[in-house]
């Protein structure tokens, strides 16, 4: 028999957070007496976005299964963002569509605190400001799936040139409600789509996303965007609008209290009726006796791939180099199909043998003259040390330096016995990167990822003319050349506030074009939370490469660490906190202050093998860093290759939403967190917490680490325990919240 649906969608005040934006069902009663609740999981959510001029349609659909034994009831929710119009709600009994009636009501935040008390989760706090849909679902028998299917549209902001889209996924199989949790054996997996469509694609450039990585493919005039199945958390999104030549779209986070960061798009057109810059191309690959097997037949088909990349309007040289060096022909060739059939056939004929002559292939691939109208491009590849010729990386990397002029370097360092400090500089001097490609992983695919990159070049020296305030430490510290398709992400922090045009300008067939981007920079501002995290992540790669090239000053290891614990982002100056159990704050204040026994500049020696490749690998991919999701997989491959073999363990840390917290008994704790700050203590789940949390939303994704949980501020910080207070005293509140901020 069925019943009549009720459905509710109730609204909440307050400032919304992060949510889990799936919905769960929760389990409230078995239907027949002496049944236990029967354990409910969801199988699959598909989200289905489209995207016409500002609007989003977003359309979620969502099965469940009963994967137990008996029938269950409970009540679908679902937390539906504050900036969205509620369109219509399915379920579906079979093959037949129930609509639900809508009751309004005003009680969303009672249900999420009612719910937290009984199920002591506090990740469902971060709902609050959220809309909620309630729908009682009808009796489950076992094995029975329940489809259901929620519509609603969100008006898009504007970011300068791009709109913005945001999502909250949620954690994945982490859903609250009984039965829900526990996924029982033998039931199917919790399938997850994200999929956004986005008509008339020729006015939208690159899409990008600073939180996770995305897919985006051009399918006649529709752009599609999708996320990996796997993806968690909030969803930022901007799909850059197609204005002329370039699009820039700048937003900023400030914490108040100190400088403030920002986030500068800059974003081509993904093609340009404008030719696009001529280049001059000088692929240099090592074909030394080391580079013999799999090795060198994957560097000949990373040159046919490059020599398939050349337009008309190019010119290339081909140079190979082992104990001598050796030219396909003196001087640039042009991209005719004659030349490139030649150098096809002088690519078939390369064998590996003898001994490594940077020096000498450096010195030849530097040689040429370029025109001011072209865009010289070196790609240089080698795996070992120079052992013919000067072989003194610090000479060789002077030499180069002195010869570089407007060249730009894109290092490969394939293996482990690669110099890391001469790649790294020729990359850093050079305007270029260095990619390091581990022993067992593909050269030609490395390679192919940068020419797909550097394929269109739109604009050459780049540089920001002017801001409204003050823009320092910037990453990348000196702005490469941007390419059509490719967008260029640079963060930053700034002085000052105000509002005004950021300029941006670039070279262009020998003449100088100007962007501009209409940007505020906010006094204090809780938007945009992952700024300062990929911020912090990119500085830290770039201090890390200094630390390799220069050595480890006590100052220059003291900011990552402290900028590794502030942000929550593991290195090695920080992996300390992982190698054994941590027993009390004075314990961690104590680790704060160790140095590492790293004084003095690397010996030449301490450049290459296993170690110095990782560390350079990671560094360049910190550097790279374009996602919190890019930037957390670098940091957690380098602390995995630090601790492997070691038993380092990392059950006593959490990285939480930027933040490292270390284990402490059993109290969770705020690296940050210093002796000097007083501490407040709340008890968990009472009124006290729940009003902390209303005034303070941010702090609630912290608190489902556990019951015990301790916060650092900027003049106080917040610890959740059983002895702490259950009731504020008149104004007390509003005292904390003013310490914890800093205000």
């Amino acid at each position: 028999m069925f019943r009549r649906l009720l459905f509710t969608v109730a609204l909440a005040a307050g400032s919304a957070g992060a949510a889990n934006a799936q919905g769960w069902i929760e389990i409230e009663r078995p239907i027949r007496p002496g049944l236990s609740a029967s354990p409910v999981v969801r199988i699959s959510s598909n989200v289905r976005t489209r995207i016409d001029g500002r609007v989003a349609v977003v359309e979620v659909e969502e099965q469940f299964r009963n994967a137990g034994g008996g029938i269950a009831e409970g009540t679908y929710l679902y937390p539906l963002p504050g900036e969205a119009v509620f369109q219509n709600f399915s379920l579906w009994m079979g093959e037949t569509e129930v609509r639900g009636e809508m009751m309004n009501a005003e009680q969303a935040r009672g249900i999420y605190e009612e719910i937290v008390r009984r199920l002591r989760d506090p990740a469902l706090l971060t709902l609050e400001g959220h809309g909620l849909i309630r729908a009682r679902v009808f009796p489950i028998q076992p094995g029975e799936t329940r489809r259901v299917v929620l519509r609603y549209t969100q008006l898009l902001q504007r970011a300068g040139d791009a709109l913005r889209m945001r999502y909250a996924i949620g954690q994945r199989g982490a859903l609250p409600g009984t039965g829900f949790l526990d996924r029982a054996p033998n039931t199917p997996a919790d399938r997850f789509t994200f999929r956004v469509t986005v008509p008339n694609a020729d006015s939208y450039g690159t899409p990008y996303s600073p939180t996770h990585a995305i897919t985006s493919r051009r399918n006649g005039d529709q752009l599609f965007i999708t996320l990996d199945s796997a993806a968690s958390g909030d969803v930022e999104l901007f799909v850059p609008l197609r204005r002329g030549l370039v699009g820039t779209s700048l937003v900023a986070h400030a914490p108040g209290g100190e400088d403030g960061y920002f986030m500068l798009l800059v974003s081509p057109a993904q093609e340009d009726d404008a030719p696009a810059l001529a280049r001059d191309l000088t692929f240099v690959v090592d074909v030394s006796g080391s580079m013999s097997g799999d090795k060198i037949e994957q560097a000949k088909a990373a040159l046919r791939q490059a020599l398939n990349t050349l337009g008309g309007q190019d010119r290339f040289r081909l140079i190979a180099f082992s104990n001598r060096v050796t030219n396909f022909r003196d001087g640039f060739a042009a991209a005719s199909p004659e030349n490139l059939e030649a150098a096809r056939r002088f690519v078939d004929g390369l064998q590996a043998d003898g001994g490594t002559n940077i020096a000498g292939a450096l010195d030849a691939a530097l040689s040429a003259t370029v025109a001011e109208e072209r865009l010289p491009l070196v790609l240089f590849l080698t795996d070992g040390i120079p052992s013919v010729g000067e072989q003194a990386p610090e000479r060789i990397a002077q030499n180069a330096g002195a010869r570089i002029g407007r060249s730009r370097i894109f290092t490969f360092g394939v293996g482990h016995d690669v110099n890391t400090y001469l790649l790294d500089r020729l990359a850093q001097e050079g305007r270029g990167t260095a990619e390091y490609v581990a022993p067992e992983a593909n050269v030609e695919a490395a390679v192919g990822s940068l020419l797909n990159k550097i394929r269109h070049p739109a604009l050459a020296n780049l540089r920001i003319e002017h801001a409204p305030v003050g823009l320092v430490q910037t990453y990348p510290s000196r702005l490469p050349d941007i390419f059509f398709g490719e967008e260029l992400v640079i963060f930053g922090r700034y002085h000052g506030t105000g509002d005004g045009e950021v300029v941006v300008s670039g070279q262009r067939g020998g003449r100088t074009e100007r962007f501009t981007a209409q940007a505020v920079f906010p006094a204090s501002a809780t938007e945009n939370e992952f700024i300062p995290r990929l911020w912090a992540s990119r500085r830290i790669g770039e201090l890390t490469r200094q630390i390799r090239i220069e050595g480890a000053s006590q100052n220059l290891v003291q900011e990552v660490r402290e900028l590794g614990l502030r942000y929550g982002i593991l290195t090695e100056y920080t992996s300390y906190l992982v190698q054994e159990p941590v027993t009390s704050t004075a314990q961690l204040q104590t680790m704060r202050q160790v140095m590492p026994n790293q004084a003095a500049p690397a010996a030449p020696r301490a450049q290459t093998g296993a170690g110095a490749f990782n560390s350079a690998r990671s560094s360049s991919a910190m550097m790279g860093a374009g996602s919190l999701a890019a930037a957390d997989a670098a940091a957690e491959a380098r602390i995995g290759e630090l601790g492997a073999g070691r038993g380092t363990a990392l059950s006593n840390m959490r990285r939480v939403h930027g933040r490292l917290f270390v284990k402490i008994g059993h109290v969770w704790t705020d690296a940050a967190h210093q002796d000097s700050l007083r501490v407040i203590e709340v008890a968990p789940f009472s009124e006290a917490y729940f009003q902390l949390v209303r005034v303070l939303p941010g702090v609630a994704q912290y608190l489902r680490l556990g019951d015990e949980v301790l916060v650092a501020g900027r003049r106080a910080s917040i610890k959740v325990t059983a002895s702490g207070t259950t009731a504020w005293r008149a104004g007390q509140l509003d005292a904390v919240v003013r310490a914890f901020r800093g205000a």
